[in-house]
């Protein structure tokens, strides 16, 4: 794999953030890179990949990961290796597992090409080892024999309801495993998410690219900070047959209690756009 031509930034605001030690390929290729650090609780960022028209996911079996909406595209997978590399934890959705079975969800695994320069940034940013990879299920319907749970080469957090962690209870749960619980029924609270990784270790950032519901859970708990989204030049449409899922589902917040982002900065790719966007931990508050 060869490595992608440079971003172009086409718009940056203003940061007094102290930038992150990005080593030259990776700088060279994304620009500047910084986040705040608050003082009691992770930095959390969110990142997904979407059609024109709002699609993440085509729903069609062999073809419902990022993959096929962002058209495979090399700088969608750098920057997703850049945020992974930044993270303390990474949360993926038992769907997101679903549809790659076989994933461990490290910046090496997802562009090889930077995988020195992603393991420089982890050591510049005092992080050893791959990030925590954190596992949500409600129902504890998942296989633990999966190589992210069974090869011991990522340390993972299950994070699942009283129901999950009954199931859990009569299964083989490998070493590298650990099972927290988050909620009752079956359900996941996005504040009790976030509560239950902290429990687990300490972390400055936590990466989520799980799917639209569970990111909507936490955005309805105001649990996050930043959105990074790549704008891919495909329309997919929609049609009654095809259950395809948009950024933001199973929750409402317009036009009752909306949530406005503020631009932080748009990035071009060839005909893909990196977009990125502050959003306020309070729901509703418009910049």
């Amino acid at each position: 794999m060869s490595l992608p031509e440079p971003l172009k930034t086409l718009f940056e605001r203003e940061d007094a953030n102290a930038p992150l030690p990005l080593p030259p390929a990776l700088a060279s290729r994304y620009g500047r890179l910084a986040f705040s650090t608050p003082p009691d609780r992770p930095y959390v960022i969110a990142n997904f990949v979407e059609t024109l028209d709002g699609v993440v996911s085509l729903g069609v079996p062999g073809h419902a990961g990022g993959g096929d909406i962002s058209g495979h595209s090399d700088l969608d997978r750098m920057v997703m290796g850049l945020l992974r590399a930044t993270a303390d934890a990474v949360i993926i959705g038992a769907g997101v597992l679903r549809v790659s079975p076989n994933g461990f969800w490290t910046p090496e695994d997802i562009y090889p090409s930077l995988a020195d320069d992603y393991q420089q940034l982890r050591a510049g940013l005092g992080k050893s080892g791959p990030p925590l990879h954190v596992v949500m299920t409600g129902s504890g319907l998942i296989d633990l024999t999966l190589p992210i749970f069974a090869s011991g080469r990522v340390p993972v957090l299950i994070v699942t309801t009283e129901v999950g962690r009954g199931r859990f209870s009569t299964m083989d749960v490998p070493e590298s495993v650990s099972i927290a619980v988050a909620g009752d029924g079956l359900t996941l609270p996005g504040e009790a998410i976030i509560d239950a990784i902290t429990r687990h270790q300490p972390c400055d950032r936590v990466l989520s690219e799980a799917g639209p519901h569970l990111f909507g859970s936490l955005l309805d708990s105001g649990s996050v900070d930043d959105l990074f989204i790549t704008l891919a030049p495909q329309l997919a449409g929609r049609d009654p047959d095809a259950a395809r899922l948009g950024l933001v589902e199973g929750v409402k917040f317009a036009p009752d209690a909306p949530i406005w982002g503020e631009l932080i900065s748009i990035k071009q790719g060839g005909s893909h756009l990196f977009l990125r966007y502050a959003l306020p931990r309070r729901l509703g508050a418009k910049p």
